[in-house]
C-alpha cells in the first residue's frame, strides 16, 4: 500500500530566499533588494529612495475583539514607519490599499485612516493614494510608506564586522506583556486576577506599548547622518529572530548577554505577577519597534553620550563575533545557543 507524501510546511524566511533567488533580478538603479527592511533605488535627484510594504491581516496581525479601529491603524503605520527608522532614512510618502468586511461601517474606517495618520503626522508623512476592495473574511490592510536618505548613506542589516558592539534601543517584551494582558481579559478568574495585582501605571504603560508603540525614526536619522551604525534592523519580530536576520545578511555570529537587556519596570512586574521570566519576553517579544544596530567600538562613547545628550535609550546587549561562533547567549557566566522563539508566519 503507497503511503501519501507529507505536504511540505511552508517556512516564511525559507520562502522569502526561494522567491528572490527565483524571481529577483539586478537592475539598473536598484541599491538594496529583497532581504533588508526597504528596498533603495536610485534615483536620478541623486538620493535614494526606500521603499517597505507590510501586508497586515484581521485574525493573524489583529484581533477586534480587543483592538479598535484606530489602534489598529496606528499600528499599522508604526510598523512600516519602523522599517524606514531601521535604514535611516526620513519617512515621506504612504499608499494604503484595503480589503473590507461589510460589517465595518464608515465611520470605522474613518478611525482607521484617524489612527494611521495620527502616527504619520510625528513625521510629517503624507498619504498620496491606494486602493480599496470588498472582502469576504476580515479586514486586510496594505501599506507602502517611502523614505528617502542622501545618495550612498543609508543603514543596512548588512555591515556588522567581528568586534562591533551591539545595541537596542527603548526596552524589550513590553508589546507582548500587554498583547498577553489584552487577550487575557476574556480567560479565567485567576488569570484576571493575576492581571489586578499590576499596577495602574504599570497595565497602562504595557497596553499603550502594544497599541501605540513608537517607531525610533529620529535614532535612526541620527545613526546614519553621523555615520555611528554598521548595520541595523527593527525589533519587529523578537529579538532572538531579529538578530539572526542581521547576522546572516552580514555572514557573522553574535554574543548576548541576557542580563543586559533592557527591560522595564512594568514587563518584569508582569513577568512576577505570571510566573514567566521577563527575558523570555524580551526575545519572543515582537512588535516593540525599537532598533537592533551594531556599532565600531571607536563609536561606542560617542554613542553613549550623545544618546544622553538627546534622551535616547541605547543599551550595549552583546558583541559581534565570527560566523563559526554562531549565536549565542551569556548568563552568569554560562554560554549557550540562542534559541529561535520570535514570531514567524506559518510555523
Amino acid at each position: 500500500m503507497a503511503h501519501r507524501q507529507a505536504k511540505p510546511v511552508l517556512q516564511e524566511f525559507a520562502l522569502i530566499r526561494d522567491l528572490a533567488r527565483r524571481f529577483v533580478r539586478r537592475t539598473p538603479g536598484l541599491v538594496q533588494s529583497i532581504g533588508d527592511d526597504a528596498a533603495v533605488i536610485q534615483t536620478s535627484a541623486g538620493t535614494w529612495c526606500h521603499l517597505t510594504t507590510d501586508l497586515l491581516a484581521e485574525g493573524i496581525h489583529f484581533d477586534m475583539t480587543w483592538s479598535s479601529p484606530e489602534s489598529v491603524g496606528y499600528r499599522a503605520a508604526m510598523a512600516n514607519l519602523s522599517d524606514i527608522a531601521a535604514m535611516g532614512a526620513v519617512p515621506r510618502y504612504l499608499l494604503i490599499s484595503l480589503a473590507i468586511p461589510k460589517k465595518w461601517t464608515q465611520p470605522q474606517i474613518h478611525k482607521l485612516y484617524t489612527g494611521l495618520m495620527m502616527a504619520c503626522r510625528r513625521y510629517d508623512v503624507a498619504l498620496i493614494g491606494g486602493d480599496t476592495s470588498a472582502s469576504k473574511a476580515g479586514l486586510f490592510l496594505s501599506i507602502t510608506l517611502i523614505g528617502t536618505t542622501s545618495q550612498r548613506q543609508g543603514l543596512f542589516r548588512h555591515g556588522a564586522a567581528v568586534g562591533d558592539h551591539i545595541y537596542a534601543s527603548g526596552t524589550l517584551g513590553d508589546s507582548l506583556a500587554g498583547l498577553r494582558i489584552l487577550t487575557n481579559r476574556t480567560t479565567s478568574d485567576s488569570v484576571k486576577k493575576r492581571t489586578s495585582e499590576l499596577s495602574r501605571t504599570h497595565r497602562q504603560f504595557l497596553l499603550r506599548r502594544h497599541s501605540h508603540p513608537t517607531a525610533r525614526v529620529a535614532e535612526g536619522l541620527w545613526l546614519n547622518d553621523r555615520r555611528l551604525a554598521s548595520a541595523a534592523i527593527d525589533l519587529s519580530d523578537g529579538l532572538s529572530g531579529d538578530l539572526r536576520h542581521l547576522c546572516e545578511q552580514s555572514r557573522v555570529g553574535a554574543e548576548i548577554d541576557l542580563e543586559k537587556l533592557p527591560i522595564s519596570s512594568a514587563c518584569r512586574a508582569y513577568a512576577r505577577a505570571f510566573g514567566v521570566s521577563p527575558i523570555q519576553l524580551a526575545l519572543t517579544g515582537g512588535e516593540d519597534y525599537e532598533l537592533l544596530f551594531t556599532a565600531a567600538p571607536l563609536h561606542s562613547k560617542t554613542i553613549e553620550q550623545q544618546a544622553r545628550t538627546r534622551g535616547y535609550r541605547m543599551t550595549r546587549i552583546g558583541t559581534i563575533r565570527p560566523s563559526r561562533f554562531g549565536i549565542q547567549i551569556t548568563s552568569g557566566g554560562r554560554t549557550k545557543p540562542m534559541p529561535t522563539t520570535s514570531y514567524e508566519h506559518f510555523r
